[in-house]
């Protein structure tokens, strides 16, 4: 929070040889204020990470494309036209040496790929599936539930970070003997947030599907502004 103070030029007297300054003041009161809204996540983004070692580069690379095409097909039913494609991310090839690192041994690839599902009901199917289908060649590098839209939630988490924002503008206010008068500034900076990172649990021996619990996600905003005082 903080006062501050304008000052606008007055006119010059008409034959003055020195400037003269009619000084106006207009004291102002700046506060942050903050907000949050929260809402259910309908998205799960699985970042993955499809890898082998083999004796040869052509070997490794075809072990990669075929674990890849397995998890595709294993998602395909989950995922649909609203949600963005799978996207690969990064394709990475590394020689493998002995333990003297003297003598090639074989070849390493790794491709990161990124799918994008809706719903979060079926996340844990879905994470069981892609292990399935992927075996040993799998690595999760990430799960996020988010939202599709959150246009919704930054509307509200605005309007509470303003009423935040006001509420200690006019306690501040009162506290010097004034009021509030008309808005003269506003400056937010919106913070789409992240979903919680969701809790897996260990996965069963007889196959049974991972559970994910989803939370909620929240959309933070703060924003600042300034009042004239009257």
């Amino acid at each position: 929070m903080t006062f501050g103070q304008r000052f606008r030029p007055g006119a010059r007297p008409r034959g003055w040889r020195v400037t003269a300054y009619d000084l106006v003041m207009t004291d102002t009161i700046e506060v942050t204020g903050s907000g949050q809204a929260t809402g259910s996540p309908d998205l799960v983004v699985l970042d993955l990470r499809i890898q082998a070692e083999r004796e040869t580069v052509a070997e490794a690379l075809a072990a990669v494309a075929e674990s890849t095409t397995a998890v595709l097909e294993a998602t395909a039913g989950h995922r649909s036209g609203a949600v963005p494609p799978p996207r690969t991310q990064g394709l990475n090839l590394f020689t493998r040496h002995d333990r003297d690192g003297q003598q090639v041994i074989g070849y390493a690839a790794a491709q990161q790929l990124r799918l994008t599902l809706a719903g979060t009901d079926l996340a844990g199917e879905v994470l069981t599936a892609v292990s399935t289908a992927a075996g040993d060649a799998l690595g999760i590098d990430n799960l996020a539930l988010t939202v599709a839209d959150s246009t919704e939630l930054l509307v509200s988490a605005r309007e509470a970070a303003f009423a935040d924002a006001r509420g200690r503008a006019e306690q501040y206010a009162a506290l010097a003997g004034r009021e509030l008068g008309r808005v003269s500034g506003v400056r937010d900076v919106p913070d789409t947030g992240s979903g919680p990172a969701p809790r897996l649990a260990r996965m069963v021996a007889d196959g049974a599907s991972m559970p994910i619990q989803g939370g909620e996600h929240t959309v933070s905003v703060t924003v600042t502004v300034r009042w004239e005082l009257v």
